[in-house]
């Protein structure tokens, strides 16, 4: 197992146990560790993943009993089709396709602001809903099937550890870079996808803290976008680490709102509308206790999330989604990209 591969399966799992369970807590774990040994026994065989599909698992693994059944035993539905992710028969008045582009980028700062390292992890989830047994081809810009097909270089990115939905063809892929699927009913990840490359972030974050043993703490955090100003980024939401120990908050803002967390030791600053080449100003002061706790977490990152319609910052591109079957029509009703931002300063 390579990190991004353990860490695609950590996350495999820890969805399909929430699809069971709801709320993946201790006591719901305890309660249900035998369902939870079958599952694990179909998630990974001799140490490799096998189906981590809730729907599919869902099938033959469930948390009720069953009346004995006294006819042959059938498997199921899904063993035997030659399409095991998607049910026959399926029907809907009107063809949607949803797809969204969903980023993360880490970064590693030094104090002066200098970006150390940076990785771009993302990925491209759907929800489909289409009759029939649709075929769908997907197009992005991607740096060797532009090479491939004589186009230029400059508005295409080169992906790195690829991992596809099992409903991909993978020797289409690999032959000719072509998406090419007959896509599960309602949401899925299709693909998932790294850069190691240098980014420059979209929405920057500076941070000046000080601290006064003993007595407060205050922050004064500058954020600024970094886009264009035709742009602008919704939902923004900035989370500062504060002191476990901190408390009588007091904030003051040039824009948006901003809560304390204290379940988290956070502070939470919410912008609903932020526009390409603005900056903004938000202080914040704690108290602190005569006696301070022993900091043993050393210092947590500065984390950003936000949406920027059709927008991504490894410049990442669908080009075309194609709909196979001409009696049918498609429509891609929603194009949104989601993005969010780890600042570790050293």
């Amino acid at each position: 197992f390579c990190s991004s591969s353990l860490r695609g399966f950590n996350v495999s799992v820890f969805q399909v146990f929430s699809e069971y369970f709801k709320e993946l807590e201790e006591e719901s774990i305890r309660d249900n560790f035998v369902i939870i040994y079958e599952l694990l026994d179909e998630l990974m065989d001799f140490g490799y993943p096998q189906t981590t599909d809730s729907k599919i698992l869902q099938e033959y693994i469930t948390q009720e009993g069953h009346k004995l059944d006294t006819g042959a035993p059938r498997p199921p539905a899904t063993v035997t089709n030659a399409v095991s992710w998607r049910s026959e028969g399926i029907k809907y008045r009107k063809n949607e396709v949803f797809l969204d582009v969903i980023e993360s980028v880490n970064l590693l700062v030094s104090a002066n602001g200098n970006v150390l390292c940076s990785e771009i992890v993302g990925s491209i989830k759907m929800r489909v809903f289409l009759s029939g047994m649709p075929e769908l081809r997907l197009g992005l810009n991607d740096k060797v099937l532009f090479e491939n097909t004589g186009r230029g270089k400059s508005k295409s990115v080169e992906l790195e550890d690829v991992k596809f939905h099992q409903c991909v063809r993978l020797s289409r892929f690999e032959n000719d870079r072509t998406i090419s699927f007959i896509p599960p009913d309602g949401e899925f990840e299709l693909m998932s996808y790294r850069l190691n490359t240098h980014v420059k972030p979209l929405i920057w974050i500076e941070s000046v803290i000080e601290k006064h043993s003993h007595s407060r703490i205050e922050y004064m955090i500058k954020a600024k976008s970094q886009f264009k100003r035709r742009s602008t980024a919704n939902n923004v939401e900035i989370h500062i680490p504060v002191p476990t120990d901190a408390d009588s908050p007091k904030f003051k803002t040039t824009v948006g709102s901003v809560k304390w967390v204290p379940e988290n030791s956070e502070i939470v600053w919410s912008i609903k509308s932020f526009p390409g080449g603005k900056e903004y100003l938000m202080r914040a002061h704690f108290g602190l206790p005569s006696v301070e706790a022993e900091d043993k977490e050393g210092k947590p990152p500065i984390s950003v999330k936000f949406e920027i319609p059709y927008f991504t910052t490894s410049g990442i591109q669908v080009t075309n989604l194609l709909f196979l079957l001409q009696s049918l029509t498609l429509w891609l009703a929603v194009l949104l990209f989601c993005l969010s931002l780890v600042l570790r300063v050293i």
